[in-house]
């Protein structure tokens, strides 16, 4: 609720309990260490920022603060980094999640129980309510998958937040997305290497704090509310493993996660202690070093040449400008205040020989600056897959033999590196999505053999990267019949192309390069043309043939004449 203005009511001061005060104690000094681990990080993440990304600059360290729209470009020469980003970010969603088709489907994990239509209509029933609420207005997912994308090249590590949508208000259900800035976020590992646990570390005024915990303020804030300051204060959110776990439980206990909100100020918790059945956060790296918990994006590998680029842009703009307003050379005894205004006349600018005693100081050569400058861009390019995505647009002139070579080679240079997101990024949001849906009863009933198979399901990407990995069949496909088409012409031995299932093939070329299915002919429209064809060539040979049969029917009928025996 909002504060209206009144003395705050007082709530009797809150006695923590031994269990609150060991949670309170545990979760910072748990964020004291992962904030000693990460200041690396964040001390490139800042350089980084400045270069690529100014508007997260001197948000990756505890209690820095921003005043709301002040600069952050001042550090910026070049922008190429930060278009380089941006088409990073966008590259990313067209080969991974692409909004205007569907990227993904669900199967059974066992064959045996896919042969059941009822299994596969669920499934396809599933996939559709997916991205129905994936893609609502509610959801806000394409923001915040672009936001996540951008976070992966600059930072080497992106987060995702998937909750239920709060429609209180509209009384709507569904999903809501939240990408949280890197800055914030402070991860932890298990065993093996996955992300099993952050602390979140985000500020509220007095007031919003009251908002969200009604009645829940420590004495702290207090002050803070009555005054209606809007001075900020810490708060964080922990989820890690729950060491208490009890599956046959209805309350916090019996979620494998636990979930708790800590206030530094107060040293306090703040609500009560909560839980997930399925972690809440998605953290995908781009790359990752050994012993390290955060990734490195592409940024972070090319950092030295984006330093250098902005160094050699300064210099570029100081080159430009004493070529365009050049600095002169004047002689001692010369003129003095030269008018450099257009029609100006400068006397004692000449000798009385026709000699200049004016001279431009030399500027250096600006093209060597700006080949040198290309290099820097053509490998900041290169690092974040935009040269990769220039190929048809500089080559149209292509066979379809070279756009498919075209697209394998795209596929086995982005597969290793973007590949990477559809396991620590898709897979688990689509978990935590369906889980979602399934506590709000958004999923319909499953069908009984489903049930049987405890519902155990796989997801099958059809995005365009998985497409451009299956490539190489095509590409193998097509240069052997271009082999196979040169041996026809030197033989003339067509029955060399018999080797060839062009009906299964086609199709599947076709799928591989994102034709649309309802562009293709089915199975009975390719049977009614070739009848078509069949008959339109019978009918061609019967015409060809009437003059020949005529011919011999004459030749018949005057045999018969002079031989009538």
């Amino acid at each position: 609720m909002a504060y209206d203005g009144s003395a705050y009511d007082g709530h009797i001061p809150r006695i923590l309990s031994q269990h609150e005060q060991d949670i309170v104690s545990d979760a910072l000094a748990e964020f004291s260490e992962l904030q000693l681990y990460r200041s690396n990080f964040a001390a490139q993440w800042e350089e980084v920022a400045e270069l690529i990304l100014p508007s997260q600059r001197n948000t990756f360290f505890y209690q820095n603060t921003n005043m709301p729209g002040s600069k952050k470009t001042d550090r910026q020469i070049d922008a190429t980094g930060m278009m380089a980003l941006n088409r990073f970010a966008a590259i990313c969603d067209s080969l991974l999640t692409p909004r205007n088709s569907f990227w993904h489907g669900l199967e059974a994990n066992d064959d045996y129980v896919m042969k059941d239509r009822a299994t596969r209509l669920w499934f396809e029933q599933v996939s559709r309510l997916l991205f129905r609420f994936r893609y609502s207005p509610e959801g806000n997912f394409s923001a915040n998958n672009q936001a996540v994308f951008q976070s992966l090249g600059a930072f080497g590590t992106g987060c995702m937040f998937v909750d239920e949508f709060d429609g209180k208000l509209t009384n709507t259900r569904g999903l809501r997305y939240k990408a949280l800035p890197i800055g914030e976020v402070f991860l932890r590992e298990n065993h093996q290497g996955l992300v099993d646990g952050y602390i979140r570390w985000f500020q509220l005024t007095a007031r919003q704090a009251e908002q969200r915990w009604k009645g829940m303020l420590p004495a702290s804030l207090h002050a803070a509310l009555e005054k209606k300051s809007e001075a900020k204060f810490n708060f964080l959110h922990r989820v890690c493993p729950r060491t208490d776990y009890d599956e046959e439980r209805l309350d916090a206990k019996g979620k494998p996660w636990s979930s708790c909100y800590v206030s530094i100020e107060g040293q306090c918790i703040m609500g009560e202690e909560g839980g997930y059945n399925s972690f809440p956060i998605t953290a995908s790296r781009y790359d990752q070093a050994p012993n390290e918990i955060y990734g490195r994006g592409p940024a972070m590998q090319i950092l030295p040449a984006l330093k250098t680029l902005n160094a050699q842009k300064r210099t570029f703009l100081k080159q430009a400008h004493r070529a365009a307003d050049p600095v002169l050379l004047l002689a001692d005894d010369g003129i003095m205040d030269f008018n450099l205004r257009p029609g100006a006349m400068n006397k004692g600018g000449m000798s009385s020989d026709g000699k200049p005693l004016v001279g431009v100081l030399p500027t250096g050569d600006i093209q060597v600056s700006k080949e040198m400058m290309d290099v820097e861009h053509q490998l900041i390019n290169d690092a974040f897959l935009v040269t990769l995505f220039q190929i048809l647009t500089e080559t149209p002139q292509m066979t379809a033999t070279e756009v498919i070579e075209r697209t394998n080679e795209k596929g086995i240079l982005l597969a290793p590196t973007v590949g990477r997101q559809q396991s620590e990024y898709l897979g688990p949001l689509i978990d935590r999505e369906l889980d979602l849906l399934a506590s709000q009863g958004l999923l319909p009933p499953m069908p009984p053999r489903l049930k049987e198979a405890k519902g155990e399901y796989k997801v099958v990407y059809t995005s365009p990267l998985s497409r451009a990995a299956k490539a190489q069949e095509a590409a193998g496909f097509m240069r052997t019949v271009e082999s196979v088409k040169e041996l026809v012409s030197i033989t003339q031995d067509v029955s060399l192309l018999d080797r060839f299932d062009f009906d299964t093939a086609i199709p599947a070329i076709a799928h591989i390069a994102a034709v649309p299915e309802s562009w293709l002919a089915d199975d009975d429209k390719v049977a009614a043309k070739r009848k078509r064809r069949a008959e339109a060539a019978q009918r061609q040979e019967q015409i060809q043939a009437a003059p020949a049969a005529a011919a011999l029917a004459k030749a018949n009928i005057e045999a018969r004449k002079a031989n009538p025996q």
